[in-house]
């Protein structure tokens, strides 16, 4: 049944079926040809994948993520990275990973703070002499922080699948999101001092209270979210729609830059986008039960221990895993294929669920700007009008960046629950 499953699937992806049909079609097959379960299970499996509370954060959260792009904000976020970090070598592209990561605590979405950063920075940063493969790169790299830094869909996503905290997953993105941030703004500095690239003028002392008074409320989103959270005011599920009444007031009545015709395509693209996740969610549900039932995760987590007990040894395994799924898969799509897979193995290891997802969600952001498939990478690359190759090709010093990191946490785990309650 397994074997039915898993070649059907992967042959589905192969020629090109959706992620979400090639789990529903696998699924079915290997019921239909290598088992005697009835089919009434494929319904129940479907609904009862997506019939969960905090699913409801999802499409809330893409909600509050398009209303505070619609809103503009990028140009206000960009501003304040100016202002602080500009004035070093090579500033416009510290200004492009600083805010990639105020974006990336309002979006939620790599691909998201790619696109708005990257239309901004990276035609600026080519009039400024910075080659167009380089800046695509560094946009790149810097976007997939919307995946880490909270609040993040991937935390919410992952939170459901594997019963960790959402509050938990959200405080302890914080810290690495932070590393993250200071690491690509070393590289970048690195890379500018070896190219000679300039540090911007420094912001007119007029202007600073414009741009902090400008950015301030923006930024106080994820402050609110995260506070009301960890204060007990209201669930992680909960905050999604207050971050959404907060985006709506901040677009409306303080920006001014929302329109209800603007609202309404709003509502459109993001019940589209949610639907085709909540879709993923059902039939993947369906693929997990078939795995589980076949007792597959409770297979791997027994070879996974046979062959090492060493905490290290075991994500180090993992890593590259999540590596490999990353660069052919959305995280989503890894998400939901990989984790009920793999938490026999981390419960069999006694390895701090919190910690996995965070790690998790940091490892499957590197396949956002990596090939064949990281969305970052297209996204860059055509704001760019760059070959695909020559960006990829500037994005390694960026790569190595976030395996060392990766590394480190392996060693040094606290360093990913500093903030866990």
């Amino acid at each position: 049944m397994v074997t039915i499953l898993f070649i059907a699937f992967f042959i589905l992806v192969i020629i090109g079926v959706p992620i979400a049909v090639s789990l529903g079609i696998a699924s079915v097959l290997s019921i239909l040809l290598g088992s005697h379960m009835p089919l009434l299970l494929l319904p129940q499996k479907v609904f009862n994948g997506v019939n969960s509370f905090p699913f409801m954060a999802i499409p809330l959260f893409l909600l509050a993520g398009n209303i505070m792009a619609e809103a503009k904000i990028s140009d206000r976020l960009v501003g304040l990275a100016s202002l602080l970090v500009g004035r070093f070598p090579g500033g416009l592209a510290h200004v492009s990973t600083g805010a990639s990561a105020f974006l990336g605590a309002i979006s939620g979405s790599a691909p998201a703070t790619t696109a708005a950063i990257g239309s901004i920075m990276i035609p600026s940063m080519i009039k400024r002499n910075y080659s167009p493969a380089f800046s695509a790169a560094v946009v790149a790299a810097s976007g997939a922080l919307g995946l880490i830094i909270p609040p993040s869909l991937t935390m919410v996503v992952y939170g459901v699948l594997s019963g960790a905290s959402i509050g938990s997953l959200f405080l302890c993105g914080i810290a690495p999101g932070i590393l993250i941030s200071l690491a690509l703004i070393a590289m970048n500095y690195i890379i500018a001092k070896r190219k000679g690239l300039e540090a911007e003028a420094p912001v007119p002392r007029d202007q600073v209270a414009v741009i902090v008074r400008e950015s301030i409320l923006a930024l106080l989103m994820p402050f609110i979210i995260l506070g009301g959270i960890y204060a007990g005011v209201f669930t992680a599920t909960e905050s999604a729609a207050v971050a959404c009444l907060y985006g709506l007031f901040i677009g409306f009545c303080v920006y001014r830059t929302l329109t209800f015709k603007a609202l309404f395509k709003i509502l459109e693209s993001t019940a589209e986008s949610a639907a085709m996740i909540m879709f993923l969610m059902g039939t993947a549900n369906l693929f997990g039960f078939i795995i589980t039932a076949e007792e597959v995760p409770q297979t791997l987590a027994q070879m996974i221990v046979g062959f090492t007990t060493s905490k290290v040894v075991v994500m180090f395994i993992i890593l590259g895993m999540l590596l490999v799924l990353g660069t052919f898969l959305d995280n989503v799509a890894a998400l939901v294929l990989f984790v009920p897979t793999i938490m026999g193995v981390i419960n069999a290891m006694g390895i701090n669920p919190v910690f996995f997802g965070v790690f998790t969600i940091i490892a499957l952001a590197v396949g956002q700007f990596t090939p064949p498939v990281g969305l970052n990478l297209f996204i860059a690359s055509n704001i760019a009008n760059e070959k695909f190759e020559h960006v990829v090709s500037q994005t390694l010093p960026y790569l190595c960046v976030y395996l060392l990191l990766l590394t480190v946490f392996i060693f040094v785990p606290d360093l990913l629950t500093l903030f866990e309650f």
